[in-house]
């Protein structure tokens, strides 16, 4: 089988994996909640929304596939307010009147609104747990700077090898890990950085180099920590780069650049930089061979380092700490909080206009997409299920916001009800229909919009 079909088939499975489960956990936390609770679930669209095409019956419902590919539904007997979304109105079933959603107390309804939302948190928890239990957990590495790239903005605030870093943009004793992740957020921006150097502090500014990966602005120290004796395994060849005429392959493990050993990625990194565009002798183990392998050099673009075009194997350089059910249990909220924070944070960036939408941040069909095709054609199943993770985090809290045909929305509508029954009022099927549509609309718009800044960006990324 060639190298193009597995390519192929990897991403078709990457595609499926991640927006069916994240889509159909979703689906179906409405559809469980449902059924626990009593009422009578009529359709469970798997895929799309809109007239049926294909499915079958169990029961009581039927299992389909729809026309429209956007997203997937669950439809409730005497729920018709989304009906014209759902293939049209109930059918003509005799149903029992204790069965029908509608004639349901609001706090029943209120729970099967949660239940999707409520569903892709749950399996945004359990995927970092379960894997902590199963491989460890990544071992931190402590903020002690092992690598500072010429030229980079670690190089200009005077940042050095050996310093630690003991606070960061006001945040005291950080990880490496929040040190990283919050200077992607801080691209141009002058931050404080305070050092230990020989036992002294030192307070710093730093700001962050500005680069675009992907389409997606973002800040880069040019730093890297200590991370100890760990195996340099190359996981990727870049096309076109040196590296590729070389003869290194996927899994050789270097262990030395030009006649002296490394410990660990940094320190290849450093002599690859310290070469200066000279080529380099490379000592590599392949299984049980031992090779003697010379690749030229190039200079990045985007970050004025010299490379050879390697990716490195990064889980066979982080090394994992096993844990028992509560380290992996405390790993997991840790995980999505720390990509709750980043969100929150790129959000309140945009909204007070530090950070222009264009940097990135927003991402639509297609941008989702093309994390998919680039994680699913690296063959790692762990970052695969990282992605799924993120997406369905956010899909669960994007549904919560009050907007008309989200789940947010039809728990405002229960409000309202509510509110309205306090004067003897209701909302009638007609305007809860207009509402829904409404909501149709404004979700289309906002599609337009992140589909205008998914193509701008491969466009300003293709024409450079």
């Amino acid at each position: 089988m060639s190298d193009y079909i597995i390519a192929a088939l990897a991403i078709v499975f990457g595609i499926v994996f991640v927006l069916g489960v994240a889509i159909n956990i979703h689906e179906f936390g409405h559809f469980i909640v449902a059924r626990l609770l009593g009422m009578r679930v009529e359709a469970f669209s798997f895929f799309g929304i809109g007239p049926r095409i294909w499915g079958f019956k169990r029961g009581h419902t039927d299992y389909r596939i729809s026309a429209i590919p956007l997203g997937a539904y669950v439809k409730l007997y005497g729920d018709e307010a989304t009906a014209p979304l759902e293939g049209g109105d109930s059918e003509d079933d005799e149903v029992p009147k204790e069965e029908l959603y509608e004639l349901r107390p609001r706090w029943q309804k209120f729970l099967v609104m949660l239940g999707g939302p409520f569903m892709n948190v749950v399996l945004a928890l359990a995927i970092p747990f379960g894997i902590a239990l199963a491989i460890g957990v990544p071992a931190v590495p402590s903020p002690v700077i092992s690598y500072v790239a010429k030229g980079s903005a670690a190089e200009a605030a005077g940042i050095q090898q050996g310093d630690r870093i003991v606070e960061f943009d006001g945040v005291k004793d950080p990880t490496w890990k929040r040190i990283q992740m919050d200077s992607l957020l801080l691209a141009d921006k002058k931050t404080p950085v305070t050092i230990e150097r020989d036992g002294k502090k030192q307070q710093l500014f730093v700001v962050p180099k500005r680069v675009v990966v992907d389409g997606n602005a973002m800040g880069d120290l040019g730093a890297m920590p200590d991370v100890g004796a760990k195996p340099v395994i190359v996981a990727q060849i870049e096309k076109g780069r040196p590296a590729e005429s070389s003869g290194l392959k996927p899994g050789d493990r270097i262990t030395s650049v030009n006649g002296q050993t490394i410990r660990n990625g940094s320190e290849m990194k450093s002599f690859v930089d310290k070469s200066q565009g000279k080529p380099l002798e490379l000592s590599v183990t392949r299984g049980d061979t031992d090779l003697k392998l010379s690749t030229g050099t190039f200079k990045d673009p985007n970050t004025g380092d010299y490379r050879i075009g390697i990716q490195f194997d990064q889980n066979a350089a982080i090394a994992k700490d096993s844990v028992g059910i509560a380290g992996a249990a405390a790993h997991a909220v840790n995980t999505n909080w720390s990509i709750l924070r980043l969100t929150g944070k790129a959000f309140g960036q945009m909204f007070s206009g530090e950070r222009a939408v264009s940097d990135g941040g927003i991402s639509g069909p297609i941008g989702i997409i093309e994390m998919i095709v680039k994680v699913a054609t690296s063959f790692d199943i762990e970052r695969l299920l990282f992605l799924l993770m993120v997406i369905s985090l956010n899909l669960g809290l994007f549904n919560l916001l009050p907007i008309p045909l989200l789940d947010g929305g039809q728990i405002a509508v229960l409000g309202i009800e509510a509110i309205l029954a306090l004067f003897g009022m209701t909302l009638s099927m007609a305007v809860k229909e207009k509402i829904q549509l409404a909501g149709l609309g404004f979700i289309m718009l906002l599609m337009v919009v992140v589909f205008y800044f998914d193509i701008s960006r491969i466009v300003t990324r293709v024409i450079g």
